[in-house]
C-alpha cells in the first residue's frame, strides 16, 4: 500500500541524512566571526514569520519570537498575524520575497498553501527532522506522534521527503452527553449497527439519534474517513483521498454512504432541523438534549463553554464506530501545519526556529497560550494542566486503545477547478432531504474524479 511505502521512504531519507551530516560536521562547520575581546560576534539577521490568527490568538507566536530571540542574539523575530493572512501574503509570494515561516493549514479558504503545494513551492524539511531535538539526544522526527511526519498533511508528494511542520493537533469523532449514558446505563456502541439499533433508545429518552452542522456538512467527515478505513482499509481510504475514481464504484463506497441514507430513512433518527442549522446552532441542541449523538473534535468544550445545556450534561467523546466489534474503535486526527516558502530568505535560520517551537519549554508554553496540545510524543501530559477536562480525556483516549487515524484529500492538481471534497459533503443535504440515492451520489463523485484523473 502507498502509505507504507511512503513511511519507509521517509525513514531511509531520514537515515540518509543522519549519516551524511555526520560524516560531513567538521568539513562543513564554520567558526563565528571573534573580535579583539574573545566574544564571537552575534548574527544580524531578520526573520519574517506569517501566522494565521484564529481560535489560538497570536500571544505563543510573540512570545516565541522573543524567546528565540533571547537564545540567539542578534536574531530579530517579526510575527505578522491576521485572520486573513493567507491573502497577506500572498502577493508577497508572487513577488518571491516571502515570509520565512508560515502558519496556515491547507484548507484556508485563500488558498495560498494548496497552492504552494501544487507548484513546489515548499523547502524540504527532512534534513530538520532527521536532525537532534534541541532540547533531547535523538532526532527530532522521533518526538512527533507516529504517523504524523508520514501522513499527507507533511508528505503532500509521497516522495519520501517532509515539506510541512506539524503544530497543533486534534482529534475527532462522536460526542454523546455522558451523564445519560451513565444515569440509563446505556452501553456505548462499538459497530455501526448497535449506534443506529441506538434510536429506540434515543427516543425513549426524548432526542433524536444523530445531528450535525448541517450548513457545515465537512464536519461529517470526521466519520466518513474512519468508516472508508474501517471497512476497506488503507487501500481503500488511499482511493479516496488520492481521487481514485473506481473508489467510487466499490462496495466499501456504497456502504459507506449508506450510513447516512439509513439515518435519513429512519424515523427519528435525524434530528428535525438538521441540514438548515450552523454549526452553533446544531451544537447547542445537542447540548440541550435534543439528539443523542454529534460529530466534533476535541475543542467542542471550549468553543461552547458559554452555551445553554440540559441538566448534568457532561461531555462524552465516542469516538467513530467500526463495522467489525473486534476492530477498536476510531477517531480522525487533523494536524495543523507550518512550512518555509522555497524562496524565503532565510531558510536554515527559519529550520533553528520549528526546532526550537519543538522544545518541552515551548510545548508547554503553547499549552498555556492557547489551550492545545501539539502534535508531539506525550504533549498532552506535558500541558495537561492548561487542558479542558474532555480534550484531555480525549487525547489519553487515543493514547489508551481507541485507534487515531490521519486522512487527508489530497491537493487537486494544477488545472483542476473543482474542489471534490466539497462536491462530496454538498451532497448531504440531499440525501437528509431524501432527494438523492447513494447511487446516484457515488456516479456523481465518480464523474468529479475522473476529471481529476484527467490532469494527473
Amino acid at each position: 500500500m502507498k502509505s507504507i511505502f511512503s513511511k519507509m521512504f521517509i525513514l531511509l531519507a531520514i537515515f540518509t541524512i543522519i549519516l551524511a551530516g555526520c560524516s560531513s560536521e567538521k568539513e562543513g562547520s564554520s567558526e563565528a566571526t571573534t573580535p579583539e575581546n574573545g566574544e564571537p560576534e552575534a548574527k544580524s539577521e531578520v526573520l519574517e514569520v506569517a501566522v494565521f490568527q484564529g481560535g489560538y490568538g497570536d500571544a505563543f507566536w510573540k512570545q516565541l519570537a522573543a524567546n528565540f530571540e533571547k537564545a540567539n542574539p542578534g536574531t530579530k523575530v517579526n510575527v505578522t498575524a491576521n485572520p486573513d493572512i493567507g491573502n497577506i501574503i500572498r502577493p508577497k509570494i508572487i513577488a518571491g520575497t516571502p515570509p520565512d515561516v508560515v502558519y496556515l493549514n491547507q484548507t484556508d479558504p485563500s488558498g495560498v498553501t494548496q497552492g504552494l503545494i501544487k507548484e513546489q513551492g515548499l523547502t524540504d524539511l527532512t534534513d530538520l527532522f532527521a536532525g537532534n531535538a534541541i532540547d533531547e539526544d535523538k532526532p527530532l522526527a522521533l518526538k512527533i506522534l507516529p504517523g504524523v511526519l508520514e501522513s499527507v498533511y507533511m508528505s503532500p508528494y509521497g516522495d519520501g521527503k517532509i515539506y510541512m511542520a506539524p503544530y497543533n493537533y486534534n482529534v475527532m469523532g462522536l460526542w454523546y452527553n455522558k451523564t445519560l449514558f451513565d444515569d440509563k446505563g446505556i452501553a456505548l456502541p462499538k459497530t455501526w449497527d448497535e449506534l443506529l439499533a441506538l434510536n429506540s433508545v434515543a427516543k425513549e429518552n426524548d432526542r433524536a439519534l444523530f445531528t450535525y452542522q448541517g450548513t457545515v456538512p465537512s464536519y461529517l467527515e470526521e466519520i466518513l474517513i474512519p468508516a472508508v478505513y474501517s471497512l476497506g482499509g488503507q487501500e481503500a481510504l488511499d482511493q479516496m483521498l488520492e481521487y481514485d475514481p473506481e473508489f467510487w464504484k466499490s462496495e466499501t463506497a456504497l456502504t459507506v454512504l449508506g450510513i447516512f441514507e439509513k439515518i435519513a430513512n429512519e424515523e427519528n433518527a435525524l434530528m428535525n432541523g438538521t441540514v438548515a442549522l450552523d454549526h452553533t446552532q446544531s451544537q447547542t441542541s445537542f447540548m440541550q438534549g435534543k439528539a443523542m449523538f454529534i460529530p466534533n473534535g476535541n475543542w467542542f468544550e471550549g468553543e461552547m463553554a458559554e452555551a445553554p445545556r440540559e441538566d448534568g450534561f457532561e461531555f462524552g467523546f465516542l469516538g467513530v464506530p467500526t463495522f467489525n466489534a473486534k476492530d477498536p474503535l476510531l477517531a480522525l486526527n487533523s494536524v495543523e501545519q507550518m512550512y518555509i516558502p522555497k524562496d524565503a530568505k532565510n531558510p536554515e535560520l527559519a529550520k533553528e526556529f520549528l526546532r526550537f517551537m519543538y522544545s518541552e519549554e515551548n510545548i508547554k508554553l503553547n499549552g498555556e497560550l492557547t489551550k492545545a496540545s501539539m502534535a508531539v510524543v506525550g504533549a498532552s501530559d506535558i500541558v495537561a494542566e492548561y487542558l479542558s477536562e474532555s480534550s484531555y480525556n480525549v487525547f489519553k483516549a487515543v493514547e489508551s486503545g481507541m485507534y487515531s487515524m490521519s486522512g487527508n484529500f489530497a491537493p487537486v492538481p494544477a488545472g483542476v477547478n473543482v474542489d471534490p471534497r466539497e462536491v462530496l459533503f454538498d451532497q448531504v443535504a440531499s440525501i437528509m432531504n431524501k432527494e438523492m440515492t447513494v447511487q446516484e451520489w457515488a456516479d456523481k463523485m465518480y464523474e468529479v474524479y475522473s476529471k481529476v484523473e484527467e490532469k494527473k
